[in-house]
């Protein structure tokens, strides 16, 4: 597959805007359709973005057969079904995180795109963007020693909506799932291993979600992080890596950085590294097509049993806290 690849993008909301914005900045890609429950969404969004092929049913684009990719952009309830309906389809598929509700759910997605040999990722961005590059080489040449503890937070103060997504638990809602992944994910990138004792506590809100929470995890060495997150509730946005002998700190927002320090040998070295263009959606899109022209059907970066350990993780933890969304 060495012509451009066309995308499509199912969804027309805030996040569906951002990647269709840094998916121009990737060469070799075109945005040929875009699906929405209206047709006037899906005209708005590709007058907006120059999309030729307007769809007013998910249906429609995963048929659509001169596109080859789908990024979906749907709430996270919907992640699941839009998922297998576009790989049904015989499309390659990348979901916007979190994964699924359930890692049930991802088990049956990821099952799908095995049986049909479909690529399949989640679009945990922050994984690709190149403070994390610099972070990851910084670990590997033992620049700080061996990793004790990491901290993380992400956390911001919504304004008060409960049909709004962040609230809704029809909708996937809460600070767990919205914001929550990305500091529990810092530490899986970082340590590589699953944690032995994970303890956690939230502030449910009255629409039955989580509007701050806090998780603390344990691993086979000792080792900690200590992560939070919260949609009512603005935080520093930053995370720290500590090992023996220094500490990495990701300057906010951690999730899209552009500047991390590292303090080694009693001195204070920041690096910065300026996304030039857009926000950092494109690195994400270009690992899929990468992998793609590779034959691959999943990515060495984000690989399936990582996103089936996070779904996991996020599983564990509403246990903890009795909560269920609707329908599972």
């Amino acid at each position: 597959m060495n012509r451009t690849i066309n995308w499509g993008i199912m969804g027309t909301g805030q996040i569906a805007r951002k990647f269709a914005k840094d998916l121009k900045f990737v060469s070799d890609a075109k945005l040929l359709g875009v699906g929405s429950r209206h047709k006037s969404s899906a005209d708005e969004f590709g007058d907006r973005f120059n999309v030729p092929r307007r769809y007013a049913a998910y249906d429609e684009l995963a048929s659509d057969p001169e596109i080859d990719v789908i990024y979906i952009a749907t709430p996270h309830s919907r992640h699941h079904d839009n998922s297998l309906l576009c790989l049904s389809a015989g499309k390659h598929v990348l979901c916007e995180k979190p994964f699924t509700i359930n890692r049930r759910q991802a088990e049956e997605v990821i099952a799908a795109a095995r049986e049909k040999n479909l690529f399949l990722m989640e679009a945990m961005w922050s994984r690709f963007v190149p403070v994390y590059q610099k972070v990851s080489e910084w670990i590997n040449n033992g620049r700080i020693g061996t990793i004790r503890m990491i901290t993380a937070d992400f956390g911001f103060r919504a304004p008060w909506d409960a049909d709004h997504r962040l609230f809704n638990p029809e909708l996937g809602g809460g600070a767990l799932m919205d914001v929550g992944i990305y500091t529990l994910d810092l530490p899986r990138w970082i340590l590589q291993k699953e944690p032995k004792v994970i303890k956690s506590w939230a502030e449910i809100g009255e629409t039955g979600v989580d509007e701050q929470s806090a998780y603390i995890l344990g691993y086979d060495e000792g080792e900690l992080a200590v992560l939070s997150s919260a949609v009512r509730t603005q935080t520093p946005q930053e995370a720290v890596i500590m090992g023996t002998d220094g500490s990495i700190k990701i300057h906010r927002p951690f999730w899209n950085p552009q500047k991390v320090t590292i303090t080694d040998s009693g001195e204070d070295t920041t690096v910065s590294l300026p996304i030039e263009n857009g926000l950092g959606y494109q690195f994400e899109a270009m690992e899929v097509m990468n992998c793609l022209r590779k034959g691959k059907s999943e990515s060495d970066i984000m690989p399936l049993q990582t996103t089936l350990e996070n779904m996991q993780l996020l599983d564990t933890i509403r246990d903890q806290w009795g909560l269920k969304y609707p329908g599972e």
